[in-house]
Formats: C-alpha cells, sequence, structure tokens
C-alpha cells in the first residue's frame, strides 16, 4: 500500500501534497489518500498559494502543479492530453502546451554510466564523444560520437537514477487514483485509471533502450525495400537499458524549404511521399511512429526520408484497423449510419443511449467535412469534431486512434508548410478502399471464421467447469455478489451526522443530570464532579454548537 512504503517514498508524497496544495486543489487532497499526510493541527489552514488560484484557471493549474512535479507526471499528462474520451476538452488543451524539455546532466555523469553499462572504457568504444549535448529530454539525453571504426553516431544515455524516481511516482499515482476514483469522475475524468496502468506499460518500455532498439529493427524489416525512406540503424552491441548508440543521419528538417530546394527537390513530392509513408504504417502495418514532428523528420541530401526517435509507437490490431478505415470509407460515403456501426465497433465500452441521436451527431460531421469543398477543412478541424462526438457519448476507444488523429494533424501542418495544395483526405482514398477489400478477402474471412469457431469450442469447453464453480460456491455459501449504490451519500452523510449530534446531545443531557444529583442541595455545596461534569457538558454545547453554525470542517 501507498502509505506502507519506505521513508524516501514518504518524503515524496509530501512533495505532491505540497505541490497540490500550493495550486489549490485542496479537494483532490482531501478525497484521496494523501490527506492522510496532512497533520490535523494543519487541516484548517489554508495552504494554498493565493497569487496562484486567483489568477490562473485549473487546468491551467493542473499544468502548472504537473510542470513541478516533474518527468513522470509531465508525461502521463501529455498522455491524457491525447485520450479526449477521458479528460474534458479544456484540460486536454492545457495538457497540449507541456513540453519535456529539461536541462542536461553532467557529460561526465553520463560517460560513467556508458562505461558502466557497456563494460568498457569509453575510449575503446569511441574515437571522439562530443562533451555538449545534442539534446535533453526528461528521460535522458543525446550526445554526438564517433565509434572505433570512425563512423558517426550518438549516443542516447538515461539520466541518473530516473527510472527509481518514475517508478516511486507511478506507485504514488496509481494508489491516489484508485482511492479517488469517484473524485476523478465527478470532475469529468473517465477510466483514468486505464490510462493509468496503460501509461505504467508505456513508461517501462521507454526506460529501457532495448525496445526502442527493437522498435527500429522492426521498422527497418518493413521497409527494407523502400528506396526514398530510411530509419538509421541501432548498434545492438552497444545497447543496454540505460545506453543506445544509433547511426547518425546527415540532412535537414523536412520543413527546410530552401534547403530542399538548393538540393534540387520538390517539396511538393517530398510531402506526398511521407504522407504515403506514414498511412502505410497505419493502414497496411498497425505499426506506427508515435510523434512525427518535424524534428523527427529528416531529409538526407538524395531526397530519402529518414525518422528518427523511436521512443514511442502506436499499434492498431487488424480488426481495429478495419473499424477505423470502416469509419473513414462510411464517413466519405455520406453514409452516417454505417459509420456509427463501424465506430461501436471500434469503441470497447460506450454510453450510446439513443442510436439516432448519435447517427444525427456524426450526419451533422459529413456534412461539414464532407459535402463542403476541401479547401473549406482540415485534418485537425475534422479531429476536434471527432474527438467532441468521443467524448460526448463516452466512446472509450483504443489509445491509438487519438495518436494517429494527433500524427494526421500535425503531418498535415507540415504538408501545408511545404505543399500549398496539400489535402489529407485525398491520400486516404486509395488506403481506405484497399483494407476495406483486405478485410473481405477469402484469406481474412478464412481467419475470422477460424477465430469464431476457436471461441466457440473454447466457450463450450469452460461453461461446464465455469457452472460447477458457481454451485460449489453456492452449496459452500462463498457465493458472493457485490451491490453499488449510487446518489445515496448526501443522505447517508446526514443520518450519520444527525447521529453524531444526538450521541453528543445524550451525553450532555447525562453529565448535567450527574451534576445535579452530586450537588447537595442543603448546603448549596457544589462538589468537585458537579463541576468536572458542568464543565464537560459545556464544552460539548459548545462544540455542538459550533459545528451546527460553521459545519463539521
Amino acid at each position: 500500500m501507498l502509505f506502507g512504503q519506505t521513508i524516501r517514498n514518504l518524503k515524496r508524497i509530501r512533495q505532491i501534497t505540497n505541490v497540490l496544495l500550493k495550486y489549490g486543489f485542496e479537494d483532490l487532497v482531501a478525497n484521496t489518500p494523501l490527506k492522510a499526510i496532512i497533520p490535523a493541527s494543519r487541516r484548517l489552514a489554508r495552504l494554498r498559494g493565493e497569487k496562484y488560484v486567483q489568477k490562473y484557471t485549473r487546468p491551467e493549474l493542473a499544468r502548472m502543479a504537473a510542470e513541478e512535479l516533474g518527468p513522470t507526471f509531465v508525461k502521463l499528462a501529455q498522455i491524457l492530453a491525447n485520450r479526449p474520451d477521458i479528460i474534458p476538452e479544456e484540460y486536454q488543451h492545457e495538457f497540449e502546451k507541456l513540453q519535456s524539455q529539461v536541462a542536461p546532466f553532467p557529460t561526465e555523469e553520463a560517460k560513467k554510466i556508458i562505461e558502466r553499462e557497456l563494460k568498457k572504457p569509453i575510449e575503446e568504444i569511441f574515437l571522439e564523444f562530443g562533451e555538449k549535448p545534442l539534446g535533453s529530454a526528461s528521460i535522458g539525453q543525446v550526445h554526438l560520437a564517433k565509434l572505433a571504426n570512425g563512423q558517426e553516431v550518438v549516443v542516447k544515455v538515461q539520466r541518473p537514477d530516473v527510472a527509481q524516481k518514475v517508478m516511486t511516482d507511478l506507485a504514488i499515482i496509481k494508489d491516489i487514483v484508485k482511492r479517488g476514483d469517484k473524485f476523478f469522475k465527478a470532475q469529468g475524468f473517465y477510466n483514468i485509471m486505464d490510462i493509468v496502468v496503460a501509461f505504467e506499460k508505456s513508461i517501462k518500455k521507454e526506460l529501457d533502450y532495448t525496445n526502442e532498439a527493437r522498435y527500429i529493427d522492426q521498422f527497418r524489416t518493413y521497409y527494407k525495400d523502400y528506396k526514398n525512406f530510411y530509419v538509421p540503424k541501432a548498434f545492438l552491441e552497444y545497447t543496454t537499458r540505460k545506453v543506445m548508440v544509433l547511426e547518425f543521419v546527415k540532412g535537414c528538417k523536412i520543413t527546410d524549404v530552401n534547403q530542399l530546394r538548393k538540393w534540387g527537390h520538390d517539396p511538393t513530392r517530398i510531402a506526398e511521399i511521407g504522407m504515403d509513408i506514414y498511412l502505410t504504417q497505419i493502414f497496411q502495418h498497425g505499426y506506427f511512429h508515435a510523434d512525427p514532428h518535424p524534428g523527427n523528420i529528416l531529409i538526407k541530401e538524395d531526397g530519402t526520408i529518414c525518422l528518427i526517435d523511436f521512443g514511442m509507437v502506436g499499434k492498431l490490431s487488424k480488426n481495429d484497423r478495419f473499424a477505423f478505415a470502416g469509419i473513414l470509407i462510411s464517413m466519405a460515403q455520406k453514409n452516417p449510419a454505417e459509420m456509427a456501426r463501424n465506430f461501436k465497433r471500434l469503441a470497447i465500452d460506450s454510453e450510446i443511449e439513443d442510436e439516432k441521436v448519435f447517427e444525427n451527431a456524426l450526419a451533422e460531421l459529413i456534412d461539414d467535412f464532407v459535402t463542403l469543398d476541401v479547401n473549406q477543412s482540415s485534418m485537425s478541424d475534422m479531429a476536434a469534431r471527432l474527438q467532441e462526438i468521443i467524448r460526448d457519448f463516452r466512446l472509450q476507444v483504443p489509445g491509438g486512434v487519438f495518436i494517429i488523429l494527433r500524427a494526421l494533424t500535425i503531418l498535415e501542418g507540415i504538408g501545408k508548410t511545404i505543399h500549398p495544395t496539400f489535402q489529407t483526405y485525398e491520400f486516404f482514398r486509395p488506403y481506405g478502399i484497399k483494407i476495406f477489400l483486405d478485410q473481405y478477402s477469402p484469406k481474412n474471412l478464412g481467419e475470422e471464421a477460424l477465430n469464431t469457431a476457436r471461441s466457440f469450442v473454447g466457450f463450450l469447453n469452460d461453461f461446464p467447469r465455469e457452472v460447477r464453480e458457481i454451485l460449489r460456491k453456492l452449496r459452500k455459501g462463498r457465493l458472493h455478489i457485490e451491490t453499488e449504490l449510487t446518489g445515496y451519500e448526501p443522505a447517508i452523510h446526514s443520518l450519520t451526522k444527525a447521529i453524531r449530534y444526538l450521541a453528543i446531545s445524550i451525553l450532555v443531557v447525562g453529565l448535567l443530570v450527574s451534576a445535579s444529583l452530586t450537588t447537595n442541595t442543603e448546603t448549596s455545596k457544589i462538589s468537585t464532579l458537579s463541576i468536572i461534569s458542568f464543565s464537560l457538558a459545556t464544552f460539548l454545547m459548545l462544540v455542538l454548537m459550533f459545528k451546527s453554525l460553521f459545519g463539521d470542517d
């Protein structure tokens, strides 16, 4: 449990609690286990910084708190920014502003980590090693170097103790979310534990550079026959959990139009090839680069497009790819009913109470983005509307869908920078049709039939055993049915308060009766016991009066 952990964790819990109070999140602290950290003597004090609370909105304060709490919270907020089905829109927009850049750690420390991980003196590995980092992020930093054979490389080195710090923060976050579930739902945050669990898996992979090396190797396999696309290789012999050596690529950013023209390349053609490559990743492989911003897309002098930084990749299963393509195809065909069917097929869970209302919302989307001239709309506008519909109808869809929408918005921005007439929709058509045909190909239909048959056979095998287990528990009286009553909390709270007040009142009456009985009426002498009884009764009456007038706090 959270508060049974080490003193080091307790120190971090105190830091988190103080930051939340500083930015005005007393309600979050009060409705989660963090309240145990605040001494009872301080719970009535105003512990927040009024200048922060009065000057900024609550989403802005959440972003500022995440920035102060460090890398784990920043990365979690960045992931939440891509999940409009889980958080309110105003928080989504604010979390999109978060940046991962942080100050670099000393190069000498980086060299020690490399030597410890690779078990060799750094002089035996590199002829040259850049003293100044090329870049620095929350997990690690990058140095330019030259291998013993003279090849130029970049070296990624993980920050000291970052893994331990992230795991400590994750344990705290999970316990806060688990025990504060009702509070988060009341604030408009739904299924937040699901995203925390997914984030935990993602960050654990990101903290192990061997995973990124495998992603790179997978992409190199997919695109080994492409002449105009290249993924720089990872040197596996120099890659560990904390260190990775990558091939260095010379080139310019994809948005550097002047340099592209100096090299004799048509920026328009580069944009078209780039979009084609990315849609191939999504619809053909279901395995795609999760952050295709201009800094991660380089163009070599010969015009080859290079993707770098595979710390995070997105994935879509075959069935999810079919459903996502079905949404795009039915949208192009102006068929809201079919679009709704594919949305429900894509969704893990939903709260669609009225199918007709849902279809009408999709029909409005189609009217706005399909029937109008393509020059009047954009991918970013369409993505925003799709996310709005997903949020309004509480559709819980795979996280990869939001990564795709965000990536396509970024790519559209790049495309319009170097290609004045760039239209994202036009690139969808051949891929949508191709994946639609793949879905109904004899091979795929055969695989679906086989999987259905296996599932049915599995059900027939498991059903008798499950029934026997239920009957066994029933016979032994061990069958438990859990129910949750909602909406009764205020009434229960009021009843509890009334019983507490009644108990105090009865105690006051008892003390007054006791004081009266122990008083000598003939001599009018008041005994010590009577004084104590009267004093306690008076004190309790004052407490009861104070609570009645000013509340329980």
